[in-house]
């Protein structure tokens, strides 16, 4: 029997940003909080860690880069619940500075993750999104600034009016095979395996929400944000912000109230509206 009960879900959620949204949700959100993580002893360790502060959230498993893995999440939130309320897409890898993988494979596996995996999280739940649902794509300032660094010809492809979730999504093959042979540069795209993936999610953001205005089930909302620079394993502890300063925005959107009609389908910073790139 499927619970009425509303639930959240939050990827990439054993440590970093997507741990302190769990911990955001778990004491804002009323319905259940499902922290996911690939590996369950890492899920599992979170789960623990929170409890210690009095907060109930689940976990399941969840892997951006297995199919399989993203059906069975399908396949427990059917059977345990009516549909799904929030989706907060943080799971995500970046390449260290001084990483010596070649460039080609840095763009392939970060690309696979940050927006194949993404997206096809997104193919895999979005059907079970309840009128009223909210997503938020976590992605970067990096997708700004490399958009930036693009050539202009390049850059009026991300800016075209009738972007739609295909375009984007060929936007990326293309990306990752100019990185394999060489012609990335000459293509007009930048040097930034991580900021290129996330212009991806970003865009993806903005088509995604073009489809739902379309949707028959009413004020679906999409944004795509920027935490900030903030202090986790993926920045090497660089960054100025705390984790859960880091979360606001993402929680902010996650937790947006009935009929938004504003930031929808946006790029959102600081809780204000970015104009992107």
């Amino acid at each position: 029997m499927s619970s009425s009960r509303r639930v959240a879900v939050v990827t990439g959620a054993n440590k970093g940003i997507g741990y302190a949204i769990v911990r955001g949700l778990c004491k804002q959100f009323d319905g259940d909080v499902i922290l996911t993580a690939r590996n369950e002893g890492n899920g599992q360790e979170a789960i623990k860690k929170l409890n210690g502060e009095g907060l109930k959230p689940m976990f399941h498993q969840l892997d951006l880069d297995d199919v399989g893995s993203i059906d069975r999440m399908k396949a427990f939130l059917q059977k345990t619940y009516t549909g799904l309320d929030i989706l907060v897409n943080n799971a995500g890898i970046a390449f260290k500075m001084a990483a010596k993988e070649p460039f080609a494979q840095q763009a392939e596996v970060t690309v696979a993750t940050n927006f194949w995996g993404t997206l096809n999280v997104c193919k895999g739940l979005f059907p079970l999104l309840k009128p009223h649902a909210r997503v938020v794509n976590v992605s970067s300032m990096s997708s700004s600034s490399a958009a930036k660094k693009c050539s202009p010809e390049m850059r009026s492809k991300f800016l075209v009016p009738d972007l739609d979730v295909a375009k984007v999504e060929e936007l990326m093959t293309k990306f990752v095979n100019s990185a394999k042979d060489g012609s990335y540069e000459k293509k007009g795209w930048c040097q930034s395996a991580y900021g290129c993936s996330k212009i991806g999610v970003t865009l993806l953001s903005f088509a995604q929400q073009k489809e739902f205005n379309k949707d028959s089930r009413a004020d679906i909302v999409v944004n795509a944000c920027c935490p900030g620079y903030v202090d986790t394993d993926m920045t090497s502890h660089k960054g100025k912000k705390t984790i859960d300063q880091g979360a606001d925005t993402p929680l902010y959107l996650a937790l947006l109230p009935p009929n938004t009609t504003s930031p929808k389908g946006n790029y959102v910073s600081d809780r204000k509206i970015k104009t992107w790139p």
